[in-house]
């Protein structure tokens, strides 16, 4: 951890606008680790261009370790007050260090990337990052968490691993305590905006439904 780093964080804590969840334009897919996901502290929705995004910049590397940013809304439901996230663009990371088991963001892919948002995807917020782990499978490693506690400190940032080769990968979210199990990842809402074809092909992710989700999209 010798590599210089900043962190730049806001100077106010964001409150999330009011909204409406919008499971009726979106499918779940679960982890092996989900439950009941309408109970779940944070429910992450990503867009079909944010997720075949992601997934070509991990793919554009096998060998080495690629990241970025996951930017998009911080919300809550007006209704059910759920806390919610949308992923809708995808900012991968220059400037950065890199090898087969380590990412690291320096201070010039901070300071690069803090420009870009502010400058190229005004009214986006950083909800999150993502990383790969070629190879190796989906978790966080301790470096990985201290990464996420410092440049991350929000309870409604997330951090997405994908290890390409074998095509997996899993959102990592806080508890209501704050704290993170780095082997326990979940899945997500896939936001099709009315498509019925799906782009996720993540092997270790389900699609079957859960009948209380179904319930409150008809209400919605």
């Amino acid at each position: 951890m010798a590599t210089q780093m900043i962190q730049l964080a806001p100077e106010k804590a964001i409150e999330p606008q009011y909204g409406y969840i919008p499971y009726r334009r979106a499918q779940r897919w679960y982890s092996i680790y989900d439950g009941d996901s309408t109970s779940a502290s944070l429910q992450i929705f990503i867009t079909q261009a944010a997720f075949l995004r992601v997934c070509a910049h991990a793919g554009s590397d096998l060998d080495y370790e690629a990241g970025g940013w996951l930017l998009g809304k911080w919300r809550v439901d007006q209704d059910w007050d759920q806390k919610f996230i949308v992923i809708e663009k995808i900012l991968p990371a220059p400037y950065t260090r890199r090898g087969r088991v380590y990412l690291t963001f320096t201070q010039d892919s901070q300071v690069t990337m803090y420009y870009i948002l502010e400058q190229e995807f005004p009214g986006k917020k950083l909800v999150g990052w993502y990383h790969t782990h070629p190879g190796m499978g989906v978790f966080l490693s301790r470096y990985d968490l201290w990464l996420h506690e410092h440049f991350f400190p929000e309870p409604w940032m997330v951090a997405l691993v994908i290890e390409p080769q074998k095509n997996i990968g899993g959102f990592f979210v806080r508890k209501q305590n704050g704290e993170i199990d780095p082997n326990r990842y979940s899945g997500f809402y896939e936001l099709n905006n009315h498509s019925s074809i799906s782009v996720v092909d993540w092997t270790n992710l389900s699609g079957l439904p859960i009948q209380t989700e179904q319930r409150m999209a008809e209400d919605n």
